[in-house]
C-alpha cells in the first residue's frame, strides 16, 4: 500500500473516531496485532487487511447514538461507501467491508476469509488481559453502568447471573470466554499468554469487594442494634 493512500484512509478514520474505549489508539493496536498474526499466514492480502483495521470502528459514533444499530454493518457500509467515493474498485471496497461486518463478537456472522478472520482475532485479542479489562471500565464509565451489582440478599454478585449490565456481568458474559475463540493459531498463542493477567485482576478485585461488603455489613449491623 502506498504510503498516501495510507493516509488518506488513516485520516478518515481519525475523523471518525470519539469515544476513549475504541480511540484510535485502539485502532493501530488492533491493526499492529493483525499484521503480527498476518506474518504467520499465507496468501494474506495486506492492502486488504490494512484498509479493514484502520476502518473497522467507524460505525461506533452512530451505535452509541442509537444501540438498535449495529456498528460492524453500519461501519462496512461507511468504509464501502468512503472507498469507492476514492476511487477504490468495487470488489476491493466489498471485501473491506465485508471484512468489518463480520468483525464483531457479538455477532452470528462468522468471518469467512483470511483478513476477515485476521481482523477478528486482532479486534477480540485487544479485549484480552488487563488491556481489555481497563478499556472496559472505560467504556462502563462512559455509559455510566457500574462495577458490580448486588444479589436479593444484598450480596455482591459475581456477575454470573446478573440481568442488569455491569463489569463484572460484562466480565462474565464476554470477557472470560473470549480465550476460546480464536480463528488463527497466533491469534490464540497472544490471547492464552494475557488471559492469566485478566483472570487475575478479576478475582481480586471480586475478592475486594466482597471481603469489603462482609466484613463492613455485619460491624454495621453491630453499631446500629447497640445504639
Amino acid at each position: 500500500m502506498k504510503h498516501t493512500n495510507y493516509k488518506i484512509i488513516e485520516d478518515y478514520m481519525c475523523q471518525c473516531m470519539s469515544d476513549s474505549a475504541h480511540d484510535r489508539e485502539h485502532v493501530y493496536r488492533v491493526l499492529y496485532v493483525a499484521l503480527d498474526i498476518a506474518n504467520s499466514e499465507k496468501d494474506v492480502n495486506m492492502d486488504i487487511l490494512i484498509t479493514a483495521c484502520l476502518l473497522h470502528d467507524i460505525g461506533r459514533k452512530e451505535q452509541f447514538e442509537n444501540p438498535a444499530l449495529c456498528h460492524a454493518q453500519v461501519g462496512a457500509d461507511k468504509a464501502y461507501n468512503f472507498l469507492t467515493a476514492e476511487r477504490y474498485e468495487v470488489d476491493f471496497a466489498g471485501k473491506v467491508a465485508s471484512c468489518i461486518r463480520s468483525h464483531r463478537y457479538r455477532s452470528d456472522r462468522e468471518p469467512d476469509t483470511i483478513e476477515a478472520k485476521i481482523l477478528f482475532d486482532a479486534d477480540k485479542i485487544d479485549v484480552t488481559g488487563t488491556l481489555g479489562i481497563a478499556r472496559s471500565l472505560f467504556y462502563i464509565g462512559h455509559v455510566g453502568e457500574p462495577l458490580y451489582s448486588l444479589d436479593s440478599d444484598g450480596n455482591v454478585s459475581d456477575g454470573t447471573y446478573d440481568k442488569e449490565p455491569s463489569f463484572f456481568h460484562e466480565y462474565k458474559y464476554k470477557l472470560e470466554k473470549l480465550y476460546a475463540k480464536f480463528y488463527t493459531e497466533r491469534g490464540t498463542q497472544i490471547a492464552r499468554q494475557r488471559q492469566e493477567s485478566a483472570v487475575s485482576f478479576y478475582e481480586n478485585m471480586y475478592r475486594e469487594v466482597q471481603e469489603s461488603y462482609a466484613r463492613g455489613k455485619k460491624l454495621l449491623i453491630n453499631l446500629t442494634n447497640t445504639k
